[in-house]
């Protein structure tokens, strides 16, 4: 049992080793195209939005696009959140993710630039791939995942922009970084 249990190990070990040599070069040219910061300001999504790059790096493409939209969300969430702006509607609704996209545009607190991208991942398949419609079959998942990473690139660099001042991090919009009274923060520093 002890033998059959080890050659199995050995013959999923070689699978997974041809596997990875063959497809390094695709990894690496898709990390390559990316233009993710290295370091964002350590919330909730940060783990995830750096898992999001990894799904990239490594194919997996549907993946990419689901978390993709997640993390767009969460971000508009917590941008909302951090410049206190109601998520309800005067009626009590809940105000959708376009009208916070909106509204933070409206209130100057995004770009035109940011505010693009947020709706480039929202509007990208989002109810149909969240529902799995039978459209998802039809989608281009590939192209749809490289536009949506890069549009959260756009997002992230905009929102965790940065400058290093003597070797620390001087963030661009201080409210979207934990600074503590000791002027220091708390970072996300993202490996490949």
């Amino acid at each position: 049992m002890k033998n059959d249990n080890e050659a199995n190990r050995n013959r999923i070990r070689d699978i997974l080793n041809q596997l990875h040599n063959k497809s390094i070069e695709d990894k690496i040219d898709r990390y390559l195209e990316l233009e993710h910061q290295q370091i964002i300001g350590y919330h909730y999504f940060s783990d995830a939005s750096s898992e999001c790059i990894f799904c990239y790096r490594d194919g997996y493409f549907i993946s990419t696009v689901m978390m993709s939209h997640a993390i767009n969300e969460g971000i508009i969430k917590f941008i909302t959140e951090r410049n206190r702006i109601s998520r309800n509607n005067k009626d009590g609704s809940t105000k959708s993710i376009e009208d916070l996209i909106n509204e933070l545009f409206n209130r100057n607190i995004i770009s035109e630039k940011c505010r693009y991208s947020h709706l480039q991942i929202y509007r990208s398949f989002r109810a149909d791939i969240h529902h799995m419609n039978p459209i998802v079959v039809n989608i281009p998942f590939k192209d749809l995942a490289k536009q949506n990473i890069i549009a959260l690139s756009v997002i992230e660099r905009e929102i965790f922009g940065y400058d290093f001042i003597n070797g620390a991090i001087s963030p661009h919009q201080p409210i979207y970084w934990d600074i503590s009274e000791e002027n220091m923060t708390t970072a996300y520093i993202r490996g490949i």
